[in-house]
This record gives structure tokens, C-alpha cells and sequence, in this order.
């Protein structure tokens, strides 16, 4: 794909002097709206689909002109003015400002865009209202804008996404939003869930702003459910479970609600780390929303009906970390081991698990220091300290056995054994798992 986007570039380069000029006349958009209002104005040209289809067609052409030849991934920023027809009026860092967009780019190429004003003040609503208008007048005008509709329906995703990559979160629900009504259109008839579950994420992430956010983001997010969207991992889950509970003040029914549906991606994803994390805060909050207790109660119900489902396993493993029961967490991926000898996940955070559990038995050591009162009682308090972290030590192997270029893994390894190194034989793996670290690190 960059191959073919460098070629663009050139071949664009190439005939530069034979490029038009795509400068934007505001005043001939005006110009034509005004004619347009006048005819709509007419009953007799009111009463025509076509007087309203131009009017529409008047507000899409608005819409679209200010990205009108751009397109991000890679456009090359040379390409900008021969494009838009004007000089950027100002340059800060990669943002190439223009008088109705900002261009934002990357290593000298575009990586997406924000309108800053509109070439026809609300030109969206009046074009959807001039498409119902037609339509209502002429259901077979419904087919042959069927192609306009789509081609801006494609625009405002690209927009969403355009203003995504720049982190133009706003703006980007809102293109979201467009193509979703677009989509519900009678000319489409055919809303894509994914750009309900784009709008509502993203609404739940600037809900922390302003507590509409969570309001739209619930909205979205259960329209997309209720479509039967569900992401791989199921984050749709915890979307919503903040949207729910970041309404908590307004209403204190929504901290039930945020446990249910928490409950409810826990069962179909159990894996997910954040569903988990979710519910550990909601049941260790003040919101009196149970025993955490409960919780594992649930999932050993689960576990009674599907024992031999690892990612049950795995989230059972989880909670015992959080309420730092490391005995249950590690019985529960000792299990989840077994399940999967060969999982990467399972063998890296046994040891995780048994350094945390070693990290204890040193705390109680050290606790227990003033009242020693021998050399030999101290060492075989050290040596019970060792022997805790010895326990990590081939999981930790395997993992990076399952995964060579494991980095994080290689550097547990690394650390680990040099906390270890007076132990019998495990210097050799020190000076082993050091070399590997710096290899995967590029270290000289």
C-alpha cells in the first residue's frame, strides 16, 4: 500500500501544472441557498421532489468541499496546496491550518483532518430534511439518491476516523453519529453497529468531562447491543459499564445497572481484564453492591457447570489478586495451567503471581526481624524467602520458551535471577536470561 501511495504522490508531483484549483466560493453556497429557499418558498416548486433534491445536493456538495481530494494514510503534505488551492495560514508543528480545516500530519504525510467551520451554517439537517421532503413527495426519488447517500455516508466515516486518528474525539462522534442517520435513511435502510459502538466508546472515554457523554454513550452502546454487536474481546461491556455508573449521582438505579451488565460480559468474556477489573471496583467500592464474596461465588457456580473452561479459571484468578489472596489466585492459574500447559498468558503470570507471593512471605520476614534472636534462625528466614521466589522461576521459563521475543518476560527472568543468584545454579541463568534481555532490548 505505500508503494502505491508513493507512486500517487509522484505522479500527482508530475502534473502539477495542469491541476485546477479547488478553492471553496462561499458566496456562490450562499448564493444558491438563498435561490433554493425562494424556490421552496414557491408552492408550486415546493410541491416537486426535484426542488428539494438540489437543495440537498446543494448541502452535500457544503459538506464535502473542504476535504474535497484529500485522503490520509500517507498523502504526502507537498500535495496539500495543489489540493486546496490556497496556502495553510498558519503552521504549528503538524497541524497545517487552512480557514475551514486542520490538517494534521505525521513525518511530513496527513494522518487525518478536523472542519473547523461549516461552508453552509447546518448544512447536515437541511439536507436530511430536503431528502424526506423529496422522499415523501416521490418514494422513487428514494433509489436514485441512493448513491449520493452512500457516497457521504463513506465521508463522514472517513471523517470519524480522520478525527479519531487526531484524537478529535467530538468530532468524531459526531461524523459517527451523521453516518448512523445516514445509514437509517430510507435510500440505506441498513445501520452498521460498528459505528454505534465507535460513537459510544468514545463517549464513554469524555464522559469524565461532562456527564451527557454518558448519557449518549449508553445510548449508543446499547443500540449497538441490541443490533448484536459485540467486539472480540467484549469491551462493549465496559463501555457501558462506565457510562452506567458514570451516571451513578443522577440516579442510583444505574449502579445496578453497571453491575448487571458487568455480570453479563463477565460470563460471555471471561477473560477480559477490564470486565474484571470493573466489577473488583464496584464490589469493593462504598456502593454497597455486595460481598466480593459473591462474586467468586458466581463464578465457582459457573466453574461447577463448565470445570474445564480455562477462562473461567482465568478470571477466577484475577479476583484473588485484587483481594490479594494469592494462595486461591495461584490455584486458580495452576488450573488454568493445566488446562493450557502451553499458554504463554497462564505460564508468565504464575510468575507473576508467585513473585507477589514471595514479595509477602519477605514482608513477614522482615516484620518478624527485631524478635530473631539467632544467625541460624534469620538464615533459614532467608532461605524460606528464596524458596518462595524459586517458584516463579520455570514458569517464567516456559513462558519465554512459549514466546522467545517475550521482552517483559525476559526482564522478570533477569531480575529475578539475580534476586536469586547466591542459589545453586541460578547465576548461570542470570548471565543466560541478561544476554537474552539485551538482545530482545538491542543493548549493546
Amino acid at each position: 500500500m505505500k508503494k502505491i501511495i508513493s507512486m500517487v504522490v509522484v505522479l500527482a508531483t508530475l502534473v502539477v501544472p495542469t491541476v485546477t484549483a479547488q478553492k471553496i466560493n462561499a458566496e456562490s453556497f450562499t448564493a444558491r441557498m438563498e435561490k433554493s429557499d425562494a424556490d421552496i418558498a414557491n408552492p408550486k416548486k415546493a410541491s416537486k421532489a426535484a426542488t428539494w433534491i438540489n437543495r440537498a445536493k446543494i448541502c452535500q456538495e457544503a459538506i464535502t468541499a473542504p476535504t474535497k481530494g484529500l485522503y490520509g494514510n500517507g498523502l504526502d503534505v507537498s500535495m496539500l496546496n495543489v489540493i486546496l488551492g490556497v496556502n495553510p495560514t498558519s503552521i504549528n508543528g503538524d497541524i497545517y491550518s487552512y480557514e475551514w480545516i486542520d490538517i494534521y500530519t505525521k513525518d511530513k504525510k496527513v494522518v487525518g483532518w478536523k472542519i473547523k467551520s461549516e461552508v453552509v451554517p447546518n448544512a447536515f439537517n437541511i439536507m436530511m430534511e430536503a431528502y424526506a421532503k423529496a422522499y415523501e413527495l416521490d418514494p422513487n426519488t428514494i433509489a436514485k439518491t441512493k448513491t449520493s447517500v452512500e457516497a457521504l455516508n463513506s465521508f463522514y466515516t472517513e471523517l470519524g476516523a480522520a478525527c479519531l486518528n487526531t484524537q478529535n474525539y467530538k468530532e468524531a462522534i459526531d461524523a459517527y453519529v451523521k453516518a448512523i442517520e445516514l445509514q437509517s435513511s430510507p435510500a440505506i435502510r441498513k445501520v452498521d453497529p460498528n459505528y454505534y459502538f465507535f460513537a459510544g466508546q468514545l463517549a464513554a472515554y469524555l464522559g469524565t468531562e461532562n456527564v451527557q457523554y454518558f448519557v449518549d454513550g449508553e445510548k449508543y452502546l446499547s443500540q449497538a447491543k441490541d443490533l448484536g454487536f459485540t467486539d472480540e474481546q467484549g469491551n462493549l461491556f465496559y463501555f457501558l459499564f462506565h457510562c452506567y455508573y458514570g451516571q451513578r449521582d443522577a440516579d442510583k438505579e444505574n449502579i445496578v445497572k453497571a453491575k448487571n451488565i458487568l455480570l453479563e460480559g463477565i460470563e460471555k468474556f471471561p477473560q477480559n481484564e477490564r470486565i474484571m477489573e470493573g466489577l473488583i471496583q464496584l464490589y469493593t467500592s462504598k456502593d454497597n453492591v455486595g460481598d466480593p464474596a459473591e462474586l467468586v461465588g458466581r463464578l465457582d457456580k459457573m466453574l461447577s457447570e463448565k470445570p474445564d473452561n480455562a477462562d473461567l479459571w482465568f478470571a477466577r484468578g484475577q479476583i484473588f489478586f485484587k483481594l490479594k489472596n494469592f494462595d486461591e489466585c495461584i490455584n486458580s492459574f495452576l488450573r488454568v495451567k493445566q488446562l493450557r500447559p502451553d499458554s504463554y498468558e497462564a505460564n508468565f503470570y504464575l510468575g507473576y503471581f508467585y513473585i507477589a507471593k514471595g514479595d509477602e512471605v519477605n514482608r513477614d520476614f522482615n516484620k518478624r526481624l527485631d524478635s530473631i534472636s539467632s544467625q541460624e534462625e534469620y538464615q533459614a528466614g532467608l532461605k524460606e524467602v528464596s524458596k518462595a521466589y524459586m517458584k516463579a522461576l520455570p514458569f517464567f521459563e516456559k513462558a519465554l520458551e512459549v514466546r522467545p521475543d517475550a521482552v517483559d518476560c525476559a526482564e522478570y527472568l533477569k531480575q529475578l535471577c539475580f534476586r536469586l543468584r547466591d542459589e545453586e545454579g541460578v547465576m548461570d541463568k542470570y548471565n543466560k536470561y541478561n544476554a537474552i534481555y539485551k538482545k530482545l532490548k538491542g543493548i549493546q
